[in-house]
């Protein structure tokens, strides 16, 4: 009795030693765009890593994500980093821990359209309200002496621009990758501006956790995070294409030509950079109390 009392014991030991050795699960939510590759880049290293298991968690618009994101049904998302600000002012809890990509978005117009000042009476689109899309529009109408009121605007999902723009039910539009380099690849628009021409440093998608998750897994948000930021420091335009051709389905043509506009190298959210967003999204409305840097953002890992 004592002997098989003895093999019992051991065997749960076991049972529970190899239990805490597994792999913890990090679910994270993303859109399949080309600025989220820092995520998706993540998760191809992490196939290697003995402390990383990425459950990612494909999303179709930018609304489901958030709703997954703020009820804590992953522990984190690459998201636009204005939704996520919006989602802390209405007391979320979530922080954000990194920047998605640099630059990486341009403002497309229909051939016909010479200049800013053209946009003028138009009708252009842009993905959210609560996004930097937004805000870049709003300066290249600045650029001309516009304002939001001298055009139209309405929301529409990334996928369906392209054709929008193909079809003249719009003007214009302003949205994540590819699909602005869809545009180009079918000839039907052309690169009006770029978020570079605009504004400097420009934040527009951002690596964001739950608070949950980093309270309850510190190391193992600390794990995510510091392999992250590596991920996009490694992401070659070649490699960048690599990865977005495996999660994408695009052409090597759209690919080509969006893959000029960003990239991903040194992805922390500096203060200057935060607070010139702060000024923009107070400047054109998106928010009169967005979250200070201080309260949001978490570069210490």
């Amino acid at each position: 009795m004592k002997k098989r009392l003895f093999y019992i014991i051991t065997a749960a030991v076991l049972l529970l030693t190899g239990c805490s050795e597994k792999k913890s699960t990090i679910k994270i939510a993303y859109l399949p765009i080309t600025h989220s590759l820092s995520v998706l880049e993540t998760v191809e290293q992490s196939i290697k890593s003995p402390e990383l298991n990425i459950e990612l968690v494909r999303y179709g618009s930018w609304p489901e994500l958030l709703d997954a994101l703020n009820s804590n049904r992953v522990d984190g998302a690459s998201v636009l980093i204005e939704l996520a600000m919006k989602s802390k002012q209405e007391g979320i809890g979530i922080t954000a821990v990194a920047l998605g990509h640099r630059d990486g978005n341009v403002i497309i117009s229909s051939n016909e359209i010479e200049s800013a000042a053209d946009l003028r009476g138009k009708t252009v689109a842009i993905p959210h309200r609560q996004s930097s899309h937004n805000i870049l529009l709003n300066e290249i109408l600045s650029s001309a002496g516009l304002s939001i009121a001298d055009v139209k605007v309405t929301e529409l999902a990334p996928t369906e621009m392209p054709s929008a723009l193909a079809a003249k039910q719009i003007d214009g539009y302003c949205v994540a990758e590819p699909f602005g380099a869809m545009a180009v690849s079918l000839g039907v628009g052309k690169v009006l501006a770029s978020s570079e021409d605009l504004w400097e440093n420009s934040l527009c998608c951002g690596l964001v956790l739950t608070d949950k998750f980093i309270n309850d897994r510190p190391a193992d948000a600390k794990t995510f995070v510091t392999a992250y930021k590596a991920a996009g420091n490694s992401l070659t335009k070649d490699l960048a294409k690599s990865v977005a051709k495996k999660y994408l389905a695009q052409s090597d043509e759209v690919l080509d030509i969006s893959l000029q506009w960003i990239s991903y190298n040194d992805l922390d959210i500096t203060e200057e950079a935060y607070n010139n967003l702060l000024e923009k999204v107070r400047r054109y409305g998106l928010s009169d109390n967005p979250p200070s840097y201080r309260d949001f953002v978490k570069n210490d890992f």
